[in-house]
């Protein structure tokens, strides 16, 4: 028998068990002995898997070098997916500037290096900075220049930084995810901040709303996966809207919320997505 197993972290919340008990389910459902087990359990017998999927680690960005050691230590035993390189490259948020490079429309992003000097031009208006290394709006902070120098010096004294000029329409319009499942865009939702907020995330008091994507929107999203440096099984690109159009605010390749919940067969298009790799 087949046997998958799905790593997600020690701390569980309704979130995370939306995410990984309808894709328990949907990979029993095809036969699959399937089991979610937190990443750094030593004892879950990673290389008895035929595959591993990475999905709710939820708590990596805290332990970003030993995340990385046990993922290539699963990817020597067994198959790993996402891959080792994608979850290389999108853990560090170096890779939105690499997207701009390309010519993907993003974000205007500098990335400060850990331990460098704050800069004397942050900007001329409103301001969002955030460690490179992070998720969930930890470590955020949206003001003007001159008041976060203190906070950014803060910031920098233990990793790289991002700084971003503050996007006026998340407040009107929020943020849209699009998610893709295997070859497949699935679903996509609209994220929108709380009144008077600028986090979207649900945890800071965001809404979600169903949402269907534009064309552009698409071919942005498109634009961006086509970036990363390996095939995956699951993806959720988040786009904002600059001067009216579309650009990537972030590219989740390791473990985004799907929002399983959305889709009523997005388990069922998961779990296919994830055989596919064996």
């Amino acid at each position: 028998m087949t046997r998958v197993l799905v790593a997600g972290s020690r701390v569980r919340s309704e979130r995370s068990d939306a995410e990984t008990r309808p894709l328990v389910a949907a990979l029993a459902a095809r036969g699959v002995d399937a089991a979610d087990v937190p990443w750094d359990d030593e004892t879950a017998g990673w290389s008895d898997a035929d595959l591993v999927a990475v999905r709710t680690t939820w708590d990596y960005t805290e332990r970003r070098d030993d995340f990385l050691a046990w993922a290539s230590t699963v990817a020597a035993a067994t198959r790993l997916v996402n891959p080792l390189p994608v979850l290389t490259w999108n853990s560090h948020k170096r890779y939105l500037v690499e997207l701009a490079e390309a010519g993907v429309p993003t974000v205007p992003t500098v990335l400060l290096g850990r331990g460098s000097a704050v800069p004397d031009d942050l900007g001329r208006g409103p301001v969002v900075i955030k460690p490179a290394v992070s998720a969930g709006g930890r470590g955020t902070h949206l003001g003007h220049p001159d008041d976060l120098r203190e906070t950014v010096a803060g910031l920098l004294g233990v990793g790289d930084v991002l700084v971003q000029p503050a996007v006026e329409s998340i407040g009107r319009d929020g943020e849209v995810s699009l998610i893709r499942l295997g070859g497949t865009w699935s679903h996509a939702v609209r994220k929108l901040p709380a009144a008077g907020g600028f986090l979207v995330h649900e945890k800071h008091g965001g809404r979600l709303e169903d949402h269907t994507p534009t064309t552009r929107e698409v071919e942005v999203a498109e634009a961006a996966l086509a970036l990363a440096p390996g095939d995956v099984a699951a993806a959720r690109v988040d786009l904002v809207r600059v001067d009216g159009e579309p650009v990537v605010m972030e590219l989740e390749l390791i473990e985004p919320e799907l929002f399983l919940r959305r889709a009523t067969d997005a388990p069922d298009r998961l779990a296919d997505a994830l055989l596919a790799h064996l």
